[in-house]
């Protein structure tokens, strides 16, 4: 039924996760950290995307993960400083004078794979 937007969100948040790699390592690191939250964001909701059949309306890493963790019946959690940045810079890398560094580049690289690595890993658990 939303198989096929389901792997099409997957294969984008994906491609996000490369872009911002590639960015990272071109020292473009504000578009490194807009990127990597994409592929949080769109990761996430894939994922919900599947479980629920409906697409969640919020850009919030934080409020998909608590959908996540009210369609799961299971607490799904992240270190809370880390989402916030990493939602910041879905708004600040694109319209603030906010200049990342290097560092944070990576930071928020590191915070989308590990969202993304936790979901699967939970998702691996249901069966």
């Amino acid at each position: 039924m939303h198989a096929e937007e389901v792997e099409l969100l997957k294969r984008r948040a994906k491609g996000f996760l490369r872009a911002a790699k590639s960015s990272l390592k071109d020292g473009d690191y504000d578009l490194a950290c807009f990127m990597a939250e994409q592929s949080a964001q769109l990761y996430l909701k894939a994922v919900i995307l599947e479980i629920s059949g409906e697409m969640p309306r919020t850009h919030s890493i934080r409020s998909l993960l608590s959908i996540l963790s009210t369609l799961l019946k299971k607490q799904v959690k992240y270190d809370r400083k880390s989402l916030i940045f990493l939602e910041s810079a879905y708004i600040n890398a694109r319209y603030l004078g906010v200049v990342y560094e290097k560092e944070d580049a990576e930071e928020a690289v590191r915070i989308a794979e590990g969202i993304m690595e936790l979901v699967d890993r939970i998702r691996k658990e249901e069966g």
